[in-house]
Order: structure tokens, then sequence, then C-alpha cells
């Protein structure tokens, strides 16, 4: 038995922000029913398609249901309704302000279902000059100071994380106060409204070290300054590794393995706090080190001496990486319509209640009868929908 078997969930999102909270409930047991409008969600035409799911809408909406409605349509928006009332959690990412001018404002939701968990994701939260704006990762990140962490170490310019990390930092977030709020319910019987941006959620993201020198205001500095510690990537004879040391013990470790045992005393390296205070020129000691060795070589002795350390995998090697392989970390499943799939497994593995990857990625309006069906409807009243382009 999955932790929330039984639990039904409305996603009324798109893109990746809301799909992929949702995606992690589905994981965990619940039924999620992804609301889309007649034409598919923006991210279905995103990339090549296969079986009408390119790789990143399935990998967003896996293990999903999905109806295709109308929803400027009266009789669309009743459906939706009946959705509500037998919800227990509510998920959209709309711009602020959209539900309600599509006729569920948060008052009318909260009245037709007392105990649903409503939640609200959105790029800046409801007020300042961002609110009404539209969003996307990018935007996030020039705003949350993504791309000063990222910016180039040499010449200063500033980088953009390659990943669309806003909005899965956002997704994470999301999914975490969901898991709150229902065990809140759990104990009171109340459900609540749940409103996060994802300007926030990247900056609760990056601030423990990305902004260290805001932290404290009386000693504030510059957060850049200092800030290149986990630029550890380093050159060997024939491919690149990463190695850091940053207790006394992996720092004797280093200088063993690199066979320069008179760098473990030196004054300049000899404390955290020094190598710390001298962290260019000790990296680059490192890094003319490390540029001597055979990669292979180089790692068996860092390795042998608890120094951590690992290749820098390409992309494409990683399927084939003896740490992931014997983690299960990919998980490989054959589903109709897409042969032989390969996922991420959900990273937190649970005892009792394990998370596993329920389905496939729907088709667009795949669950659309039997979603109405489980709502009620006669076969009357479903074919009238159908033929009226209600729901598809």
């Amino acid at each position: 038995m999955a932790a929330l078997d039984g639990l039904k969930v409305i996603d009324l999102t798109s893109m990746v922000s809301g799909p992929v909270a949702a995606c992690m409930l589905a994981d965990q047991g619940a039924t999620v029913i992804k609301v889309e409008p007649l034409h598919g969600e923006q991210m279905r035409y995103l990339g090549p398609p296969l079986n009408g799911a390119p790789p990143t809408f399935y990998s967003c909406n896996r293990g999903k249901q999905s109806i295709a409605l109308n929803l400027k349509d009266e009789a669309g928006k009743d459906v939706l309704w009946k959705l509500i009332k037998e919800a227990d959690v509510l998920i959209q990412n709309f711009r602020p302000g959209a539900m309600k001018r599509m006729g569920f404002s948060d008052e009318d939701i909260r009245a037709a279902n007392d105990r649903i968990i409503y939640v609200s994701i959105s790029g800046f939260g409801e007020k300042g000059p961002y609110a009404d704006q539209r969003v996307y990762d990018p935007v996030i990140q020039a705003l949350s100071g993504a791309t000063d962490i990222q910016a180039d170490r040499v010449s200063g310019k500033p980088a953009m994380f390659r990943v669309i990390i806003a909005d899965k930092v956002a997704s994470l977030t999301a999914a975490q106060a969901i898991s709150t709020a229902l065990y809140h319910r759990e104990r009171t019987g109340e459900g609540q409204d749940i409103k996060l941006s994802m300007l926030d959620a990247m900056l609760a993201f990056f601030w423990p070290e990305g902004m260290g020198g805001l932290t404290y205001a009386e000693n504030e500095y510059d957060p850049s300054v200092g800030s290149g510690s986990m630029d550890l990537v380093f050159s060997t004879q024939d491919g690149y590794i990463t190695a850091g040391a940053i207790s006394d013990k992996e720092w004797a470790g280093m200088c063993r393995s690199l066979d320069r045992e008179d760098l473990i005393d030196d004054e300049r390296f000899a404390t955290a706090r020094g190598r710390g205070v001298n962290g260019n020129e000790r990296k680059q000691i490192t890094a003319d080190e490390i540029a001597k060795w055979p990669r292979a070589e180089i790692l068996e002795r860092l390795r042998a001496n608890e120094v951590p350390s690992a290749p820098l995998l390409r992309r494409a090697e990683i399927l084939d990486n003896d740490q992931i392989i014997a983690g299960e970390s990919v998980l490989r499943q054959t589903w109709e319509g897409y042969g032989e799939v390969r996922q991420a497994a959900p990273a937190a593995k649970f005892s009792k209640t394990p998370s596993e990857l329920r389905g496939a990625a729907p088709t667009l309006g795949q669950h659309s009868k039997p979603i109405l069906d489980d709502l009620g409807l006669s076969g009357n009243e479903i074919r009238q929908l159908f033929n009226d382009g209600v729901v598809k």
C-alpha cells in the first residue's frame, strides 16, 4: 500500500512547476487527474513526441489520468466543479486572479469543499510589480541571484543554470507543503489554502550558503566573494574529475593521494580557515597536481585516502555507471505506445509505503470517459459532452 492511496488530486497545472509536484504525489499513490484544455497543455508540443508525449512532458506527467475540458463552456466548468467537490488536493499555476476570472474564486472553492488543500503556484506571488507578469524559469533565475551564483569566476559574466531549476524547486516545495497540509487536516479535519511563488522558493533554496554574506546584517559582505568553492572540476591526463577536502583528515588524504605530504602542514593550508582564506591558491596547486595523473589511478588513490571524489560523467554515461546501477537509481519500464521508458527512481525510499512509477504519461483525454463515469454522469450526459465539444 502506498502512503497516498485513496487521495484524489486535481492537477490544473501546466509546464513544470505544478506537474512535477503532482507527479510526486502520483508516485506516492495518489490518483492524479490532469485537467487539460481541448488542445492539450503547452508542454505536449515542446520536443519530439512519442505517443503524443515529448520526453519532458512524460517525465512531468507519468502516472496521471488525463481529461480534456473546455473550461470556457459552462458544462465544462460544471464537470470541474464536480471534480473539485470530490478532491483532496487542487493544484493550479495560473497567474494570480486567473482562476477567479474563470469562475473559480478561492471563496467559492472553499465553500464547495472545505476539506480541500488548494495550492496556488505563481512566479512572484500576488503583489508587487512583477505579480501579473508572465514568467518562465530564466526570469526567476535572474531575480533570485541564480545568475550571480553561476557567474564566470574570471570574467564575472552572469550565467544561468542549464536546467529549469526554479520550476523544480517550486515543485519540491509544493509537494512538501501539501504533505504538511494533509497532516494538519488529518489531525484537525481542516483544509487550507497554500500559496507559493517560484521566486520565494528559489531564494529559500539558495539562502544557506549562496546568500551567506547577507545573513548577518551588521556583518554583511558581498556573497560572491569567495563563493567559488564549488568550482571543483579538475583535469587529469585523460578526463575530468571532482575532488574536495574540507576537514583536516580529508586534506591530509588529498595530499597523500597526490604525493604532496609536504602540503599537510603548510601554514597556508593547515587549518580549515586557512584553506578557505587561501582557497584560490590551494585549488590551483590541487589542479596542477591532479593534472599529472591518469583519471582512473588518481580516483583510486583518492578513494583509498577517503577523499570525496568522482569522475565527471557525461549524461550519456549515467546509465552505465556502477553506482547508479547498484542503487537502482534509474528505472526501466515498458509501456504500450512507448516501449522501454527510463525514469529517475523516486528519491525517497519508504520502508512501509514505497513510492513507485504507477503508469505512463497519459495521452490527451485518455481517461475522460472513465473520469466522467466515476463522477456519476449517465451515458447520455457523457455522449452529449463529447458531441458538444466540451470534453475530448
